[in-house]
Parts: structure tokens; C-alpha cells; sequence
């Protein structure tokens, strides 16, 4: 049998010898006491038999495998890859003894690496077995393969959308990446892992493809495949199924009653395509929803009267009679029936009439007549009695009167104070309990507060500074200024029209609601458009000290100003315009607007566009390509855009998506009507830009249609795909409610959305419900983008009422002040702001100045932009102002100047009167 001399010398002997040989000598062949064992007399006899084989293994990733081999009896055990044998120092070895039969047991163990298998290249794969040896004979054990486990990325098929009709047969091809082990396969539909067992109605074929046997409604949605081994996971793109319904005719309805009268006319019956109603596109039905049919309708007759009979005999009372009847014609089909009497009574004579006795039943009925007449007497005299009473009472109550006249005075009433609350007469009830969604109520508290001082100019302006189009104060008589926290006390009508009668504001709106000014000098302020998220900070020593400028901050209509757009270009925020222009600042004043871009800028070309004298639009920033020498400077925020500017005029973003991935928010807001008295129902879905302002105005539109919010606005990413907007309606009682519309959805171009032309896109749904009693409507509602994304919304109201709470933000409540002039227009005192700018502004070698004021503001992406200016730490103060005007907080502002390591912090605590 082989043995082993020193590593791998094979030595040969025949059995006996080798037995005398281990007896006698006690000579290891091998050289190593190891891997070999001298075994008892009585186990001589015994070949080895396995008790553990090795298994086939996958190395995943750098992870190395283990091989076990467990033999007894046995000498010695070794293991060989690939042909060739493995060094003995690479194998572990273990010896125990069987508790059950005494037999020793010997297990090797040895580590297999991905380097070594590698090593192996060009062979179909790596293997590795172990033998064992005894004094009779030796065994080997089966192969175990080791291959290196993958997964590709790429699915070798990938399943691809589908419009399928309902119940149709559904089948999702997929063929997973390659990988080792082979790669299991399960299915996902809209994130969640489809079960078959669960669910009947699909079945994963052996070759993995997903079959819907019968496909439902509720199988519409994105299907993903999904393969996976030990070493990784892959999912496939999604694939959408949209499961159709193709509209089917309703039985007909009975025939409808002649239209004629009397003659020829027409009938009619009727049949809706709601069996079943088309959805999801599907088709609509085919042919007529009305049938007409000929038809004759009897005339009718008028009954006619038959000759009177003849008069009867004279009977007891003394009267005789006659009748007649309506028998020529008798009335039919609708006929009118004879007018007049059918029977006819006369006296007879004397001589006809037969002789009564008179009696006792003549004398009772003259007691009767006598006893008639004196009741009605008495009745006559007591009305005399009692009119006569009731008038002498009257003409008391007129003569005593006065009494009631003579404690009452007219009183005077003294107006209220300007500027001291007076309460308004009530408002009539409103028409509808749910009018208080689309009503702004007034606002009442709003004071009007003076800044005591002085803005005389120090020298005369009148030949330094000359401005034509931008209107300045007239200077009051004693030469000074008054400015006011709040609005002007001019009529805002009068400035507007002011305004847009200058020669460069000829396409200023007259639109006071969204226009605001205020007069303003070298301490600054603020301006805001109350509900549309735009306002003009105005930082002090902006406006050159000796000026005193009047600035109006306006938003445009699309309608009135519309930009040049070209190819891919989008507008993404509103079109203000601020002024006068011309006017000179000292520094740059930042203007806050929405934007309804992703504010992602590796998806867009984001430019910033201004209005010049000619009218006529230039580009003068590119976002991201700024240049600190420009007079613009710009910072996007997640729906804000803060933009830094030296001259005043009509401003607005627009974007040029890079890709399709690039997309703009959108508000779906709904509305339906306040009041419902017939049949039909309406709901309005807008899809508007995502800006205070555009909603604003849908709301002040909806408010004077009598509309009200029927649930919260959502928001939708509405990519550069080219593919129009579908809105559906789905899941209605079909009991109570049904849709009027022909098609299963409604669309909205992908232009009209994306280059915002038209300002309140929306669609209507037409519902009608079958009874007048029926309040309760329950819904689903889709906004998808074709072959994109799109969400489902849940409706569930009353149409009669509606007593869920709405947030004040969705009702306009903003009763903020539109003009803010000097210090109460900023949340850090002027005095305070200047000792933090002389304390920053000086460079520090450890770094605790400007600098980390702007990292610890999180604005450290600006900083070129505030080292090329005069006092940067004033220009970041300027943005904090800008971005916390609402919730600024003042301590906390301390604290990151109390972190940055200056005492100055301890300026925050100076009294109102010291700043």
C-alpha cells in the first residue's frame, strides 16, 4: 500500500512487512507523528470507512471554505485537489476513539481560498477529495467541488408593461443574471412580495416567468423581478400592468309613452355603457345609447251628452226630474268628460201637485224659524258690545303712550380712534355652514407704530441723484420723514394706479391684493405679499443714508407677463418684479420666492431671468456658475430660492431639465361644490405649480365660485417625460352614485403642465347620484403620468356638510403686516448687529470668525460669495434674517456665537432702550 516518506515519498512495501516494520521498529513512514497512527492488533484487519465526507462548497466573495474529513480506522488521512496531493502542514488533524466500538476516529479539516481556486483557470472546476489508509487498505472518499459564487446585474430578460383587459390571461417574462449558485427568482408588486399560495390567481412558472391566470382590477400596479443567491440580491425595472376594462351596454329600459297625443308620433328606450363602466382606457362601447321607433297613439274622445228623458210624474214634494247621459260619445283614451248636469229638477203646478193637510209639522217648523231669528239678534247685539269695548281700550293705550316716549334722548356715538380697536357690525350668516373654508376674516388687531425720528437728508439730493421713474416721498413741511410699521395710510389703489402710469410699470397689474410698498430709509425694512411666500428684506445701509426710497414688491399673472420659453425650458417660480429700478443701494437686498423645481441641480440648468427698460427678457445668472462680481447672487433651498440683488426690477427662475429625470412639484388640490340641490355633483382637481402664490389665487377664485376644499393638498413629481396627466375616478357605489363621463379618464397635455401657460389647469368630474336622499360619497381618485409615477387618493365625505377641521394655512389666514420699516423689521437689533460685525469680520487664526459663523449656519457652500463683500458677516446676517423671519430664534443665534467662542454673545442681553 502508499505511504508517505518526508512530504510526499511514496514508499512501497507489501502488508506483512509493513506490519513487522510498525511492530518491531516503530517506524513512521510518513516522517510525521501527525498524520499517522499505529494501530491496535485487533483493528489490523479493517478498512476504513467514512464517517464525514467532504461537501460541495461556494466561496463567496473573499471568504475562504472548509473541507472536513472524518475516517475510521485510520492511520493517517490526507486530502488531494485537483490530482495533486495537499501539503501536509496545511491540513488540521483531530483523533478521538468511538465510545460505542472503541475504533479511533481521525478527522482532518483543511481551508480552501478563492486564490487557489482562481489559480485553477481553464479547468471546467476545482475539486478536492480525501484518502484515508490503514494496515489493510486504504479508501477514498467522493469529490467535493468548490466554485466561486457571482451574480451578474444585468437580468438576461427583464419583464416589460403591459395593458391587459380585465380577466385576460397576464404572463411576465423574466430571465435572471447569470450567477453561482443559480439565482431563486420571486416576484414583487409594488414593493410587496407576491405569494402564490396565498393567492390563486398567480403562478411562477419553472423558467420563472409570473402568470396572472384571470387578471382583476386590483392587479394593476409595478411588478418587479427579483433573483438573489448567497452572494447578492437584483431586482429588475419595474414593470407596470394596467389592467383595462372595456365599457359593456346596460339592458334596456322599457319603451317610453308616445310622444304624440293623438296620431303619429315617436317612442324612445335607452341604454348606458355601465356594464361595466370603461376604465383605465379602456374602450368605450359601441353603438347607439338610444333607440326611436314609430308609433301611433289613439286620439282621444270628449264624451257628449244623450237627449234628456222625458220629465217624470209629480211626486209628493212637488218636483219633477229628468236625466241624461254621457254616452254620445262615451270619453276614451284620455277624453274629457261631458261638463253639466245629467239630472234636472222642476216645481210642479198646483193643480199637478197632489193635496197635503196642514198640521202639527207646519206649526213646529214656524217655532223653528222665530226661535232662528231671535238668536241672531241677540248674537248682532253682543258684536256691537264688544267692537265698542275694545275701541275704547285702543284709544287708551294711544293717549297714555307718551309715557314711554319721554325717558328716551337721541344719543351721540364718538368714532374710535385711529389705531384703537372698534368693533365691527356683524356679518350676516353666511349662505353655507362650510363658507368658513374659502372665508378670510379680518384681521382686527392690526396696529400702526411709528419709528421716532428723523430722516432729513444731510445734503441736497435734488442734483446728485435724479430718479424719473421710481416716485420718492414728497418731503413733509419741517423737511423730516415718518415711517410706519405697517401699511401706508395712502390708498394702496391710488399707488398702484401711481404706479402703472409711469412709462416703464405700463404692464404693472392694478392688482392691490398682491402688490405691497412701503417708504423706506438707511435703517431698511421689509416688504411681504401676505400667503404667496415672497417678500423683499431690505438690510440696513442698503438704501445710502440721506435717501428715503418708495419700494413696491408685486407678483405678475402669468396672463399678463408671459416669458419666452424654448425647448425644454420651464417656469419655476413666480414673476416678481420689485422697483423702482434704477434706484442705487448701497448693498444687495434679498428676495425670497417659491420654486416648484426637484432642487436637484444635477437635473437642471437653472437660470435666473430679468425684464429689461425694453421689455424684453435676458439671462443674468446661470445657478451654480455664479460670479461674485455680478450684481446677482443665488441660493436654492428645498422649496425656496434667496436671491441676492444690487438692482431692483421683474425677476423669475426658469429651468431647462439636463434629462428626464428632472421634474417639477406639483399641488393637486380638489374642490367640489358647497351646495348640492340636484342630481348631479361636481369635483375640481387643479394641478398647479407648487407656490404659495398659484395656490392663493385658486383660492380666492374657488372662494367667489362657492366652492369648497375637500381634502388636503398633494403633491406630485411631474417628470420631463413627455407624457401627459391622467386623472380617473374609481371604486364608486355603483348603487348610489354613477360618472357621466364617456371616457374612462381624463387627460392634461404635458406641455400645457410643463411650460405653464395656462395658470389653473384642472379637470371636472360629472357624478351623478340616484336618489336625492344619497349624501355619502366614497371614492378613489388616480393622477398618474403616463408610464411614470402617480398616487391614489381616498375620498370619503358628505356632500350635504362637512365638519372636518382644515388647517389655518389652507384658509389664508395671513394677517401679517405687508410693510415693516426700520428695527422692528429685524430680529436682531441694529445695535447688536454692528457689535457682532465688528467682531467677525476681522480674520481670527484659530478660525472663529465669519467664517465659522457660516459653517455653523450650515452656508458654508457661499463663501466666496461673502469674502468678496465689504462685512461678510453682515451679508450672512442679512440671510439668517431673510430665512427666519417667521421662526427666527433669537437664543439660538447666541448659542452658535456663544459655540464659535466669542463673549460678545453676552450681547444678546442688552435692553430694547440700549439697542
Amino acid at each position: 500500500m502508499p505511504l508517505l516518506l518526508g512530504p510526499f515519498v511514496r514508499c512501497r512495501f507489501s502488508a506483512t512487512l509493513l506490519v513487522l516494520w510498525l511492530v518491531f521498529a516503530g517506524f513512521t513512514c510518513t516522517g510525521s507523528e501527525h498524520a499517522t497512527a499505529t494501530l491496535p492488533a485487533a483493528f489490523n484487519d479493517l478498512l476504513p470507512h467514512f464517517l464525514v465526507e467532504p461537501e460541495d462548497e461556494f466561496i463567496v466573495k473573499n471568504k475562504p471554505v472548509t473541507l472536513t474529513c472524518r475516517s475510521t480506522p485510520a492511520t493517517q488521512i490526507y486530502f488531494k485537489c485537483n490530482g495533486e496531493w495537499v501539503h501536509q502542514d496545511d491540513h488540521l488533524i483531530e483523533r478521538t476513539i468511538d465510545p460505542a466500538t472503541a475504533l479511533p476516529i481521525m478527522q482532518v479539516t483543511i481551508d480552501i481560498t478563492r486564490q487557489q481556486v482562481e489559480k485553477i483557470f481553464g479547468l471546467d472546476e476545482y475539486w478536492c477529495q480525501c484518502v484515508a489508509w490503514s494496515t489493510t487498505g486504504t479508501q477514498k472518499s467522493q469529490k467535493a467541488y468548490i466554485r466561486i459564487a457571482y451574480l451578474r446585474k444585468n437580468f438576461e430578460e427583464e419583464p416589460q408593461g403591459k395593458e391587459v383587459a380585465l380577466d385576460q390571461e397576464v404572463l411576465l417574462r423574466c430571465h435572471p443574471p447569470e450567477g453561482v449558485p443559480q439565482a431563486e427568482v420571486e416576484w414583487q408588486r409594488n414593493e410587496d412580495v407576491i405569494n402564490p399560495g396565498n393567492d390563486l390567481n398567480f403562478f411562477i412558472t419553472t423558467d420563472h416567468n409570473l402568470v396572472i391566470k384571470k387578471a382583476r382590477l386590483a392587479d394593476t400596479g409595478n411588478y418587479t423581478c427579483v433573483a438573489k443567491n448567497i452572494v447578492a440580491r437584483r431586482k429588475s425595472t419595474s414593470a407596470t400592468v394596467l389592467v383595462y376594462v372595456n365599457g359593456g351596454w346596460s339592458t334596456w329600459t322599457t319603451w317610453s309613452s308616445c310622444s304624440a297625443v293623438c296620431g303619429r308620433g315617436w317612442q324612445k328606450r335607452s341604454r348606458s355603457c355601465t356594464n361595466p363602466t370603461p376604465l383605465n382606457g379602456g374602450t368605450s362601447c359601441e353603438g347607439q345609447n338610444v333607440q326611436k321607433s314609430a308609433c301611433v297613439a289613439t286620439c282621444p274622445v270628449d264624451g257628449g251628452w244623450s237627449e234628456w228623458s222625458k220629465w217624470s210624474a209629480c211626486g209628493a214634494d212637488c218636483s219633477m226630474w229628468r236625466s241624461r247621459e254621457c254616452t254620445q260619445p262615451s270619453p276614451g283614451t284620455g277624453g274629457k268628460d261631458c261638463q253639466g248636469l245629467d239630472l234636472q229638477s222642476l216645481n210642479c203646478t198646483s193643480e199637478q201637485c197632489p193635496q197635503t193637510v196642514s198640521g202639527a209639522e207646519d206649526v213646529a217648523l214656524y217655532v223653528g224659524m222665530v226661535a232662528v231669528a231671535l238668536c241672531l239678534t241677540l248674537l248682532l247685539i253682543v258684536v256691537v258690545l264688544v267692537y265698542r269695548r275694545k275701541k275704547e281700550d285702543l284709544d287708551s293705550d294711544v293717549a297714555d303712550s307718551s309715557i314711554l316716549t319721554t325717558g328716551f334722548q337721541p344719543m351721540g356715538i364718538k368714532p374710535s380712534k385711529p389705531g384703537v380697536w372698534a368693533p365691527r357690525p356683524r356679518r350676516p350668516p353666511p349662505h353655507s355652514k362650510n363658507s368658513h373654508l374659502l372665508t378670510i376674516q379680518p384681521d382686527l388687531t392690526t396696529t400702526t407704530t411709528s419709528y421716532q425720528g428723523t430722516l432729513r437728508s444731510r445734503h441736497d439730493a435734488t442734483g446728485k441723484f435724479s430718479m424719473t421713474n421710481g416716485p420718492l416721498l414728497d418731503p413733509l413741511p419741517n423737511g423730516s420723514h415718518t415711517l410706519h410699521n405697517g401699511k401706508l395710510k395712502s390708498d394702496p389703489a391710488e399707488f398702484v394706479s401711481r404706479l402703472s402710469n409711469q412709462t416703464y410699470f405700463k404692464t404693472l397689474p392694478r392688482d392691490v391684493a398682491n402688490t405691497s410698498y412701503g417708504t423706506f430709509n438707511f435703517l431698511g425694512g421689509r416688504l411681504t405679499i401676505p400667503s404667496t411666500g415672497i417678500s423683499l428684506l431690505i438690510p440696513p445701509e442698503a438704501i445710502p443714508r440721506g435717501k428715503i426710497y418708495e419700494i413696491y414688491l408685486t407678483v405678475q399673472r402669468k396672463e399678463d407677463l408671459r416669458l419666452p420659453l424654448a425647448g425644454c425650458q420651464t417656469l419655476l417660480s413666480p414673476v416678481v418684479s420689485c422697483g423702482p429700478p434704477g434706484v442705487v443701494l448701497s448693498r444687495p437686498v434679498i428676495l425670497s420666492m417659491d420654486h416648484c423645481s426637484d432642487a436637484c441641480l444635477d437635473n437642471w440648468a437653472v437660470r435666473l431671468k430679468k425684464q429689461n427698460y425694453e421689455g424684453t427678457w435676458e439671462d443674468v445668472l446661470l445657478m451654480g456658475e455664479e460670479l461674485v462680481s455680478e450684481p446677482y447672487y443665488c441660493q436654492l433651498e428645498a422649496e425656496t430660492c434667496r436671491l441676492f440683488s444690487e438692482q431692483l426690477g421683474t425677476l423669475a427662475l426658469v429651468g431647462e431639465s439636463l434629462h428626464m429625470g428632472a421634474a417639477k412639484r406639483l399641488r393637486l388640490v380638489l374642490f367640489s361644490d358647497a351646495y348640492c340641490s340636484t342630481l348631479e355633483y361636481n369635483i375640481r382637481v387643479y394641478c398647479m405649480d407648487d407656490t404659495q402664490d398659484v395656490f392663493k389665487e385658486v383660492m380666492q377664485m374657488e372662494r367667489q365660485l362657492g366652492g369648497r376644499l375637500i381634502d388636503e393638498p398633494h403633491i406630485l413629481l411631474f417628470k420631463d417625460s413627455y407624457h401627459n396627466l391622467r386623472l380617473s375616478i374609481h371604486d364608486m357605489p355603483q348603487a348610489h352614485w354613477r360618472s357621466k363621463l364617456l371616457a374612462g379618464y381624463q387627460e392634461i397635455p404635458f406641455y400645457h403642465i410643463w411650460n405653464g401657460s395656462q395658470r389653473y389647469l384642472h379637470c371636472t368630474f360629472t357624478l351623478e347620484r340616484l336618489s336625492l336622499s344619497t349624501c355619502e360619497l366614497t371614492c378613489q381618485l388616480c393622477v398618474w403620468q403616463v408610464e411614470g409615477e402617480g398616487q391614489s387618493f381616498s375620498l370619503d365625505f358628505n356632500i350635504a356638510k362637512d365638519t372636518r377641521a382644515v388647517d389655518a394655512e389652507f384658509l389664508l389666514m395671513d394677517s401679517s403686516a405687508t410693510a415693516l420699516a426700520g428695527p422692528s423689521a429685524f430680529q436682531i437689533p441694529y445695535l447688536i448687529r454692528q457689535k457682532i460685525c465688528s467682531s467677525l469680520d476681522a480674520p481670527c487664526p484659530n478660525g472663529a470668525d465669519w467664517r465659522m459663523l457660516a459653517q455653523r449656519l450650515k452656508l458654508e457652500r457661499h463663501m466666496r460669495f461673502f469674502a468678496s463683500k465689504a462685512s461678510p458677516t453682515s451679508v450672512i446676517l442679512d440671510l439668517w434674517e431673510a430665512q427666519h423671519f417667521y421662526s427666527g430664534n433669537i437664543n439660538q443665534l447666541a448659542t452658535v456665537m456663544a459655540d464659535i467662542g466669542k463673549q460678545e454673545a453676552m450681547i444678546f442681553l442688552v435692553s430694547d432702550g440700549e439697542c
